[in-house]
């Protein structure tokens, strides 16, 4: 990454790689250009450029941080997802969530997803530390989760070369019936809900809007995705939850009509009165 970052000049103004990878992490961190620029006293012209320079390095070093594991690992990953919740064989957790971008000019309206943003529909897989796996992000929000799956590189592979149950199984939402099997499924599939949740809070750009062209926001969402992965290997601490302070006044016992109108009025009466 240095190599790709260091520039051919001895002008005193050139950047080091020090400074643009902070005023990269930066803007992950805020989302904002000019913000980033004002706070660190850049142009905004050299904060874009900045960006690009460091998401290029990044994902030019993807398969160095984000890669199925071997036989190996799998091993490890087994053993760590059935300590967690005792759900045997499982090498990896998936699953899909929506980042937010700017509606772009072309193709617009395929990128409205069906909650009505316009957003890439990402699917990853971590293991049972939250370390992601594999990174599809490519396609635009009103593309189906199946389909996703079924063009991404692990998709094909499992499509190809899977052999059976012996190999290992990823783990998707769960279905409805057997509590047992259930219970010990979400609490597996949970790491990877966790995950996406501490990726967003990482990189706010990830939780907010890519301001962005389509093309542009896939390469920032693969470098954010390469970044957790390193804090992980780097053992860097989780961003802190926000503590609420539950401020709310104590609810009165209710001995009425259990429906919808008795309810409301006991409320009506307590608390607004």
């Amino acid at each position: 990454m240095r190599g790709d970052l260091e520039r051919g000049t001895n002008k005193e103004t050139a950047l080091s790689v020090e400074q643009q990878v902070m005023i990269a992490l930066r803007f992950l961190e805020v989302d904002h250009l000019q913000v980033v620029g004002d706070t660190m006293g850049f142009a905004k012209s050299t904060v874009s450029r900045v960006i690009d320079r460091v998401t290029d390095s990044l994902v030019a070093m993807k398969d160095d941080f984000i890669s199925w594991p071997d036989n190996q690992r799998k091993n490890v990953i087994r053993a760590g997802f059935y300590e967690k919740a005792g759900f045997p064989n499982v090498v990896g957790c998936i699953d899909g969530t929506h980042i937010r971008i700017t509606g772009p000019s072309i193709d617009e309206p395929a990128f409205v997803n069906r909650k009505g943003f316009h957003s890439i529909n990402v699917q990853a897989i971590c293991d049972h530390e939250g370390r992601f796996t594999n990174i599809s992000a490519r396609w635009p929000g009103s593309a189906h989760d199946s389909h996703v799956f079924r063009t991404s590189a692990i998709g094909q592979h499992l499509e190809n070369g899977y052999r059976g149950i012996g190999q290992g199984v990823l783990q998707p939402a769960a279905g409805r019936g057997q509590a047992r099997f259930n219970r010990r499924h979400c609490s597996t599939r949970s790491t990877i809900e966790r995950t996406f949740g501490i990726w967003k809070k990482r990189f706010h750009i990830l939780g907010s809007e890519i301001r962005m062209k389509p093309d542009k926001a896939c390469r920032i969402i693969i470098a954010c995705g390469i970044l957790h992965n390193i804090a992980i290997m780097r053992n860097e601490p989780e961003v802190a939850e926000e503590q609420l302070i539950d401020n709310q006044p104590q609810m009165p016992p209710y001995n009425g009509p259990q429906d919808g109108k008795g309810i409301r009025d006991h409320f009506a009466t307590t608390f607004f009165a």
